[in-house]
C-alpha cells in the first residue's frame, strides 16, 4: 500500500496511520487505495479484532488534497467513498485516534468508524460550506446521529470547527487524552475490545451500527441473522468452558 499508510498488526490491532504529515495527512489517491487495501487486510485477517485509524506528525487529516484533485486525482473508490472507507466500514470495529485537525473529509472518516479516542486540543470540523461545497462523504449523515440536531445543524451550517472537550460532553467522542497520548489512549481501549471473542466482537458491532437504520419489524429478524453463527460457534463453547474452568478464554475465531 506503499509509504502514505502505514499499518502495525499486534496483539489483535491493526493500527493504520495516515502517512503524509507534511501535507496534513491531506488524502490524495494513493491514500485512498492505501486505506482501501488496510481495511481489506483488517477483515481478511482472523487474528484481528480491532482497527485503529489515525494520522502522522500530530494531525489526524485535513481532508482532500486540493492539489492532487486539480491535478485530477480523485481520492474516493467506487463503492467504498472517500479515503476507501466513508461509504464502506469495515464490518470489524473501527477505532479513530484524533490529534490536531480532523477536518473536512478527515472529520467525515473519524465519523466512519465506531469509537472515537482524542486529544484534548483535537478540533472536529465540516467548512465545505465555506468553500460554497457539501460535506458528502457521510458527514450530514452521521453527525444527527450522535450530537443533538440543533448542534449538528449549527457545525454543518456554520462550518466552524467542534473541540474535543466539546465533542466529548456530547457523546461524539469516547476518551479524551493529554496532547500527543491519543494513540495511546485508542490502544488502551481497543486491548480492552481485542480480549474478547473476535466472531463476537464483530457480530456485535454489525448489530449496533445496524439498529439505527432497521425498523422494528426487521431488528430480530436481523440480528438473528448475524448472531445465530455465533452461537453455534467454536469460541462460544470455549467462552463457556473458560468461564467453567475460571480461566482466560483462547479464541480461534472460528
Amino acid at each position: 500500500m506503499g509509504d502514505s499508510v502505514l499499518t502495525e498488526i499486534a496483539d489483535g490491532v491493526a493500527v493504520i496511520t495516515i502517512n503524509r504529515p507534511e501535507a496534513r495527512n491531506a488524502v490524495d489517491r494513493s491514500v485512498a487505495e492505501g486505506l482501501a487495501a488496510a481495511v481489506d487486510e483488517l477483515e481478511a485477517r482472523s487474528d484481528v479484532v480491532i482497527g485503529i485509524l489515525t494520522g502522522a506528525g500530530g494531525t489526524f487529516c485535513a481532508g482532500m488534497d486540493l492539489k492532487a484533485f486539480t491535478r485530477g486525482e480523485r481520492p474516493s473508490i467506487p463503492g467504498r467513498g472517500f479515503g476507501g472507507l466513508t461509504e464502506s466500514p469495515p464490518s470489524k470495529p473501527l477505532l479513530a485516534a484524533v490529534e490536531g485537525w480532523a477536518l473536512a473529509g478527515g472529520c467525515e472518516l473519524a465519523l466512519s468508524c465506531d469509537l472515537i479516542v482524542a486529544s484534548r486540543e483535537a478540533k472536529f470540523g465540516l467548512p465545505e460550506v465555506k468553500r460554497g461545497l457539501v460535506a458528502a462523504a457521510g458527514g450530514l449523515l452521521r453527525l444527527p446521529r450522535t450530537l443533538p440536531y440543533q448542534l449538528a445543524m449549527e457545525v454543518a451550517l456554520t462550518g466552524d470547527p467542534l473541540t474535543a472537550e466539546v465533542a466529548h460532553a456530547h457523546g461524539l467522542v469516547n476518551r479524551l487524552t493529554e496532547p500527543g497520548e491519543a494513540l495511546a489512549g485508542a490502544r488502551e481501549l481497543a486491548a480492552r475490545v481485542a480480549v474478547n471473542g473476535p466472531l463476537a466482537v464483530r457480530a456485535t458491532k454489525q448489530i449496533v451500527s445496524g439498529a439505527v437504520r432497521w425498523t422494528d419489524a426487521e431488528a430480530f429478524a436481523e440480528q438473528a441473522a448475524i448472531s445465530a453463527p455465533v452461537f453455534t460457534s467454536a469460541d462460544a463453547q470455549e467462552g463457556a468452558l473458560a468461564f467453567a474452568e475460571k480461566r482466560k478464554p483462547v479464541w480461534r475465531g472460528e
